[in-house]
């Protein structure tokens, strides 16, 4: 040791400014900081030097905590704004679903009313049928008596009338 100066290795310096060896010897290295002595293989540096880094990671970190704390926010509300977007689409996507289901759900029943309509009256000729002005979606005439009354009916659609 150099006038009872003390002197720490890069690891000690490390344990005291609290950031890996790496990070320090990459310090010492950028700012061309030289050692005092050397121990070994390991190289010494004065209580200077050590203070200038622990000042430098010091500074470093109420910076980075200051952009941290900034860029996160503005990430965050990013995401946010993202989100909403998405979940502006998605109620879109769902209304459309609805839309469709309630047209196909009008559909079944036109084509079942139809069906029931076929299976309930004598085949017609094709003479008669461009004759026929009924509506599918009213009930027949001769069936409708101002209340329902449901038959059990086989067939393809039949388990849909129960």
């Amino acid at each position: 040791m150099n006038n009872g100066e003390r002197l720490y290795k890069i690891s000690e310096i490390a344990d005291i400014t609290k950031v890996n060896k790496t990070k320090v010897w990459r310090y010492i290295r950028d700012n061309n900081i030289s050692e005092r002595s050397m121990k070994g293989n390991a190289k010494l540096y004065s209580e200077h030097t050590k203070d200038v880094i622990i000042k430098a990671f010091s500074n470093d970190s109420i910076h980075f905590a200051t952009e941290t704390k900034a860029d996160t926010s503005r990430i965050l509300l990013e995401q946010i704004e993202i989100l909403k977007g998405e979940l502006e689409r998605k109620n879109d996507q769902l209304d459309k679903m609805q839309s469709l289901l309630d047209q196909q759900q009008q559909l079944n029943l036109s084509t079942n009313r139809q069906n029931e309509k076929l299976l309930d009256t004598p085949q017609k000729t094709s003479e008669d049928a461009s004759k026929d002005d009924t509506d599918v979606l009213e009930p027949t005439r001769d069936h409708y008596k101002g209340e329902e009354v449901k038959t059990p009916k086989k067939g393809l659609f039949g388990w849909l009338r129960r």
